[in-house]
């Protein structure tokens, strides 16, 4: 078996096919084939290996090296994409082999978290991943908006392509990327796709001079539905001047569908307004995302709350030891041994945790007992207090899809 990273153009005939059959419709038609080549640009910067044998591919991953913001830090983050398997060379090992070193060279690269979404979780979960929320999906008919007509809202909204208002709408992640946590975006290489392909509208709402949200969408039939990606909207403001745009579009489109965080709660938006609200997770074709800590680094200095304990780190390629955890300052501060001085030594409760434990800890997606009930961890009442007061519950939304 040999691994090797692949150059750029080695994609159209390596990594594409195999990532093709993982997941389009196939056998590919020449036209589809033809588009690697408009899709490549936005891949220049991936990471991505494969595994030969006999000089035939036999399985790719690739990393794309994204931002994430975690808990209010925005850290390199090593977004894993295209797994896929030749579909005789499934179930030999290829992946693990793959995964694992595609990780190593990404936390060699200073990548000290990583983010993906799962062919099977259960997979993912024994190389230290753990389940994040899933977006949800919203969707209503624009008649139920009426009300918002009727509004005097602060600030405007703007009305274009997103070819041509993609400058605002990539400043606008920017500025979620930095006060939302688990936001995610992509580099710069990739994300112009969005740009160039520019097959979608663009909204964006304004209040004082600064755009607070923002909506991509198509439309896909006169009386059909209008199509909304994510509601991205920094206050209830913000989000009430999108949905008196979409009201707007009451005799146009029977329905309005949207995404949105798993913390917004839409049937709260406005009095009579019908909403069918769904989170669906299935395999194959429609995983919620997973995400793992790859490195103690993104820990040093995260904000935390008060607190203290000892972590026995297990059963893990990248993390592992003894680690002090301290919360005392606001700032976590972590010491490799996990030794302390003076009296409060010996009281300093203990847990043993995977990395997924740690993971959905600092993710903020498990309480301590959870951790424990899922076997992800030894942790007693003490060090699950500690444990709690340092990562408090929190959802994070990963918003790229990738």
């Amino acid at each position: 078996m040999l691994i090797r990273r692949l150059a750029a153009e080695e994609r159209l005939t390596t990594s594409f096919p195999l990532q093709a059959y993982a997941f389009e419709a196939t056998p590919l038609s020449r036209e589809r084939g033809d588009a690697f080549h408009r899709y490549l640009p936005y891949n220049k910067g991936n990471r991505t290996l494969v595994v030969e044998e006999g000089g035939e591919a036999r399985a790719t991953a690739s990393a794309v090296p994204m931002r994430q913001n975690l808990r209010g830090a925005v850290l390199p983050m090593a977004g894993v994409a295209g797994i896929a398997t030749h579909p005789l060379a499934r179930r030999q090992g290829y992946v693990r082999a793959l995964l694992c070193q595609l990780l190593d060279e990404m936390r060699d690269g200073a990548h000290p978290v990583s983010a993906l979404y799962p062919f099977r979780a259960s997979f993912y979960e024994r190389f230290g991943y753990v389940g994040l929320p899933r977006a949800r999906t919203v969707r209503f008919s624009p008649a139920d908006l009426a009300p918002l007509l009727r509004s005097e809202l602060p600030g405007t909204v703007d009305w274009e392509s997103i070819g041509t208002g993609y400058a605002r709408y990539r400043s606008f992640t920017e500025r979620c990327l930095r006060e939302r946590h688990g936001f995610s975006i992509f580099p710069d290489f990739r994300d112009v796709g969005l740009r160039d392909r520019d097959d979608r509208w663009l909204i964006t709402a304004t209040i004082d001079g600064s755009v607070v949200g923002a909506l991509t969408y198509r439309i896909d039939d006169h009386g059909g539905e209008l199509v909304g990606d994510d509601l991205l909207a920094a206050d209830p403001y913000a989000r009430a001047l999108l949905l008196q745009f979409l009201a707007r579009h009451v005799d146009q489109v029977e329905r309005i569908s949207l995404r949105i965080p798993a913390d917004e709660l839409p049937e709260l938006w406005l009095t009579d307004l019908a909403v069918h609200v769904e989170a669906r997770v299935a395999r194959p074709g429609s995983s919620a995302p997973m995400a793992r800590l790859l490195s103690m680094d993104a820990l040093v200095g995260l904000p935390v709350g008060p607190g203290r304990v000892r972590v026995d780190l297990v059963d893990d390629r990248w993390l592992g030891g003894t680690h002090l955890f301290d919360g005392t300052a606001g700032r976590l501060e972590s010491t490799a041994g996990g030794r302390s001085e003076g009296a409060s030594a010996s009281r300093t409760p203990t847990a043993t945790l995977t990395a997924a434990g740690l993971s959905a800890l600092v993710y903020g997606v498990l309480d301590p007992a959870e951790v424990h009930l899922r076997g992800l961890g030894e942790v007693g009442p003490e060090a699950a207090a500690e444990l709690r007061s340092l990562f408090p519950r929190a959802l994070p939304y990963l918003f790229a899809d990738f």
